[in-house]
């Protein structure tokens, strides 16, 4: 597997999986409806952002990640990312793969911090990887997150100083 800087000739292989995450409600915060035109402004983010694809050996997009600051100003020495794994190439490491890469980038850019502001508590596979690669949770925000099964439940901010 690679990791590659993703560019807008990556979209047309990223918006499936995309759709298919956000429609289904369970684990972004993003509206169900999310336009695909939306949806690719606020993947594919300008500099000093940055966007990544995990390829296999034959081009294939299995996941994303984006990354970028997590506020401006006096605030914005502390990174953010968010990843996204096609469900059908979910459970070979392709999610630790894009973690592993962004919490590297962030280092490597100057951050002294890399913070989650929204991690659904039932995701309960990310939030172990995330604690697996030394994140913690500082905070849960009580029924922060409408889930379309189990209801009103927790969002984590996870935390991990660089």
């Amino acid at each position: 597997m690679n990791i590659n800087v993703a560019t807008a000739r990556d979209w047309p292989a990223i918006w499936p999986f995309f759709h298919r995450i956000v429609a289904a409600g369970d684990t972004f915060t993003y509206p169900a409806d999310l336009d695909e035109a939306l949806g690719r402004d606020m993947w594919l983010q300008p500099a000093p952002a940055r966007t990544v694809v995990a390829v296999d050996d034959a081009g294939r997009v299995l996941g994303t990640a984006k990354m970028n600051r997590n506020h401006m100003g006096n605030s914005s020495h502390i990174a953010s990312a968010s990843y996204m794994v096609d469900p059908d190439h979910a459970g070979r490491g392709v999610g630790r793969a894009l973690c592993t890469y962004s919490v590297e980038w962030a280092r490597a850019e100057g951050y002294r911090a890399m913070q989650f502001n929204a991690v659904v508590a039932t995701n309960t596979h990310a939030v172990k990887l995330y604690e697996s690669l030394g994140f913690t949770i500082v905070g849960t925000v009580p029924e922060g997150f409408r889930h379309p099964r189990e209801g009103y439940v927790g969002l984590h901010i996870m935390h991990l100083a660089l």
